[in-house]
Order: C-alpha cells, then structure tokens, then sequence
C-alpha cells in the first residue's frame, strides 16, 4: 500500500453518543478484513493527561504499556482491536501547546510570532501523523474529543480541514456522529439537530463524508434520503446507528449497515475479503447465553459513577463469557460499609472485588470487606489499592499490628505496612510521576498465580506511588501471608495470596487494562471461576 489512509471520527448534537464505540467498531471491521489498523484519541481538554483528573470528572484513567495515562476510550481501542496502544495514541490540548511553548523557549520558531495557526495547527497535524508514518499501519482512525461548535475543538477541525486537503481527496473521510431525537409527542424522529450539526461542521470547512446516526428507532428509507439530501451525502452514506443491548454488538450491526463498506470505497481500497469475526461472534454467544450466574462484589467509592472503574467491569464481561457465566456486579460504596452492609450484601457474594483509588475515603470500608472475604473464604481479588488494603488488613487483624496503615492515609502509623515507594520522596508534581507503564513480574511456584498465568515472568500495567514494605515481609510471611509475585529487578512485591483460604489473590498492578475480547485476562478469568466453584458449594451446602 502506498500510504496510510487516515479516518477522522466527529460528534454533533450531543457529548457521549459513542464516537470511542463506533470508532473501534469500524476499526474491529477493517482489521477482520486483513487491514493493519490502530485508532487515536484528540482530547480537547488542556490538561495534559488525565491522571490528574478525578475519576468523578472523566471516569478512569487508562494506562498503556509504555506509561501513558490516557482517555478510557483507548481501553475500548484495545478492548477491540487485541491490539496494545501507546503515547502517540492520545494527545490532549494540553499536551500540544506544551509541546508549541517548549519549542518556542528554544528558538525553534526563529523569532516568529506563535500562533494556533499554523503554528498549534502543524503541531495537531504531526501528532495525528506519527502513527501512519510509523509504517506499521494502512489506517489510522482518530477520534476527535468533544463536540463540533465547542471553542475547544475548534484547532482540531481546522487541522482536519488542512490535512484532508494535504492528504488528497482518497487518502482521508470524515464521519461525523449525530443524534436523530425521537419526540413522543409528535411521535416523530427529528433530523433538524443533525442538519444543523453538519452546518456548523461545513461552517468550519469540512463536509461531513459519511453520517453515523443514533437513534431509538429504525431511520427508514425516507428519513435517510432526506438527510442525504440536505446533508450533502450520499444514501448509503447514512448510517444508523440503534442502540444495543452491549457495546459487543456494535462491530455486526455497523456490518449490517456497510459502515466498513463504504469507508473503504471512499478510501479506494480493496473490499473483496468479508471481515473474519468468528472469534468475536463465539465470544458474543457465549456472553448472551450463560450457563449459570455469580455475583461478585464491587468495592470501591466511585461505584456512583461505572466509568470509573470501567475496565474492570469490561474485564468482568469477557470472564464470564469465558466460563459462560453471566457475572452480576454488585456495587457497594467503601464509605459506606457498615454491619448491616456486611450482613445484607456482603456476606451473600460469591466474590469480593476491592478496587483501586487513591485518599483515605472509604478505606476503612475496604479493609472490614478484605476481613469479611478472608475470613469467610469468599474468593478475593485485590487491585492495587485494593492489595495494599489486604495487606493492612492481614497486618492488624492476624499480625496484630493494630494501627497498621498505609503512610498514604496515616503517615504517622507506627507499623506503615505500605509505604511510599524510596524514589516517590522528593517528588512534588503530581502528574506523571507514580510507577506507570508494563513492569515485569516474577512468580512463584506453587501458587495460585502461577497455575493462572501458567508463566515464570509476566509484564503487567502498574499506575502508584506506594508499596508493600519490605520491611515486615518476613512477619506477614510468618504469618500465613504469601508473597507470591516479585519484581525481579526491584524485588519489590507484586502478589500476595493467602495460605489457608482457597482463592485470595492481591496485586499490586491493574490486570483490568489487559483484558480484551480475544484474550481475557487469565486473573480474572480464575477469579470468576472460583466464584462459580463457591457458589456451587454453597448452594449444595444450604441445600444439605
């Protein structure tokens, strides 16, 4: 092929229709066809990632091998796509102008006046073309943040109206997301809002080459040639887009529509092949049709809002399509665990989760949720803080380290079990600067992480600042606590499990931003059959 080809994915109307979906969905397609395709994410917000955002404000932060802290809709990409993506595949504003005011300071600009164009626009355009210059791609996807009119997004249309130009007319499309509105009133599907959101797109220079349309209800024959007819796109050009039961169902129902079809006829490339989706369609039977169901405890305190803890959820769907079960998620705040809570909801689950965050909020929830699951033998799965809360929880309640704590919450603990990792001290900034990225680990025969894995080395995702102290490893030991995973270089600990209860697993990385439809991630593949196996058990048990 001679050159990379580029998509350009917008959105109108509305925030959250699913441009990050319908992004990966198209590229699932044209990889299932034999093309090498990988998707970017343009955020239009200024700082310049977000691992300094609340969760609450734009639900988790994903991280990538090479220790990017990016959009959760790269988790969706790779989620897709089987395919790990890196730095170059999410690129804030914030990211931009520092990169536009650190060339400045070194005279790179040779005294020009900097401005957004061209100066913030070339640096848009040399962003987006890092990926299909690498050479390892035919297509590159990007998904632009935000909505068409916002003030923010306005440096990325305009880079878009250039690099189309630049580009040639069958070397790049845009698709532009749109909402129809259903009026109950009227009783009538509304096409005016996208009428306008294509307006305000061509105000800007780009006319909109295909149309994804959400809606509620079938658009029909008419509806489509009429948005056609006052969009300026061809029929088959308008694609609707119905809502679906998973977002696992997206891929065949833009298949349906000839959203991949058509993308490539506009890119003048080969459509001969059929995208080979055999995989993704066993993965969807066995989702939609399970044997049995568990129900496995989420324990965090950001369950208000599901985006934040997103991957895992994600996770949770491709394990118990694995073992074909259906995986009901019990969310329970972490501040808001009480006696009661335990009875009522705890004690009736056949897994415990206890998720990662960061702060002292709810973390005294956590550890009576470690205690409950521990001591009752419910199967556990500790998540980066969520090991660190095993970890304290064994040291109070089995070592009798009664004020043990992490140097996080109470820095002036008498027995800090968790501590700040040595390097961590003297650093001040708060972005970018925890142990990020894919580290190795070790694991020890023996142990129920290593019958998972079935490997001596793996390489996980790690995103924290604090660790196990090595300091009281031979007394937890001592005491029944395992130390099952180690970094081989740092010999800083990754895994515990516990002796004397049948699946009690604590990491300190994120397994969750691994798993993906072809490859679910073996943790939380043996953690939701061990929920199976307790559930069984206690079901015979009551029944007895």
């Amino acid at each position: 092929m001679a050159s990379t080809k580029y998509i350009f994915v917008t959105g109108g109307v509305s925030s959250s229709l699913g441009k990050g979906i319908i992004a990966a969905s198209l590229a699932k397609l044209l990889q299932a066809r034999g093309y090498r395709v990988t998707i970017q994410k343009l955020d239009p917000y200024i700082n310049i990632d977000p691992g300094t955002l609340n969760p609450y404000e734009h639900g988790e932060c994903y991280v990538t091998d090479d220790g990017a802290e990016t959009d959760l809709d790269l988790g969706h990409y790779e989620r897709f796509l089987n395919a790990p993506t890196s730095q170059a595949n999410n690129v804030t504003t914030g990211r931009i102008y520092q990169s536009v005011i650190d060339k400045e300071r070194r005279g790179e600009f040779l005294g020009k006046t900097v401005q957004v164009i061209p100066h913030i626009t070339n640096e848009i355009k040399e962003r987006i073309q890092i990926l299909g210059k690498s050479g390892d791609y035919d297509i590159v996807i990007t998904e632009i943040g935000g909505t068409v009119g916002d003030i923010e997004s306005l440096p990325y249309i305009e880079s878009i109206r250039q690099l189309k130009w630049e580009l040639g007319k069958k070397n790049s499309l845009v698709i532009h997301l749109t909402l129809i509105p259903y009026l109950a009133a009227a009783g009538e599907l509304k096409t005016k809002p996208t009428q306008h959101s294509v307006k305000t797109l061509m105000e800007s220079g780009i006319m909109a080459d295909i149309l994804v349309c959400r809606t509620e209800h079938e658009l029909g024959y008419d509806l489509k040639a009429k948005l056609a007819r006052f969009c300026n796109v061809e029929q088959e050009a308008v694609i609707e887009s119905r809502d679906a039961s998973t977002i696992y169902d997206v891929p065949n129902l833009m298949l349906e529509e000839g959203l991949d079809a058509i993308s490539l006829k506009k890119l003048d490339l080969p459509d001969a092949t059929q995208p080979e989706l055999t995989r993704w369609n066993e993965f969807l039977a066995k989702h939609k049709n399970p044997k049995s169901e568990v129900t496995i405890g989420l324990i965090g305190k950001y369950v208000e809002l599901q985006d934040s803890y997103k991957s895992i959820l994600e996770a949770f769907i491709h394990a118990g399509a694995e073992n074909e079960v259906k995986v009901n998620i019990e969310s329970i705040h972490s501040e808001h665990i009480t006696p009661e809570v335990i009875k009522n909801k705890i004690a009736s689950l056949d897994g415990v989760l206890v998720a990662p965050g960061f702060g002292e909020r709810g973390i005294e929830g956590k550890i009576k949720a470690v205690q409950y699951a521990r001591e009752h033998k419910i199967p556990f799965l500790g998540i980066c803080l969520g090991m660190q809360m095993a970890v304290i929880e064994y040291g109070r309640n089995v070592c009798e380290f009664t004020k043990a704590n992490s140097t996080e919450m109470d820095p002036n603990t008498p027995h800090p079990v968790i501590d700040i990792m040595e390097e961590q001290k003297s650093i001040t900034d708060m972005g970018g600067t925890m142990r990020l990225g894919a580290w190795a680990c070790k694991l020890a025969p023996d142990s129920i992480v290593k019958d998972v894995y079935g490997d001596e080395i793996i390489m996980e995702r790690h995103r924290h600042r604090y660790e196990f102290n090595d300091a009281y490893r031979e007394r937890l030991e001592k005491a029944g606590m395992k130390i099952t995973g180690t970094n081989p270089d740092t010999g800083l600990v990754e895994i515990v499990e516990i002796e004397d209860h049948p699946w009690f697993v604590g990491v300190q990385y994120h397994p969750e931003y691994k798993s993906t439809v072809s490859n679910p991630h073996p943790l939380f593949v043996a953690f939701v059959r061990a929920a199976v196996s307790y559930a069984q058990d206690s079901t015979r048990a009551s029944m007895a």
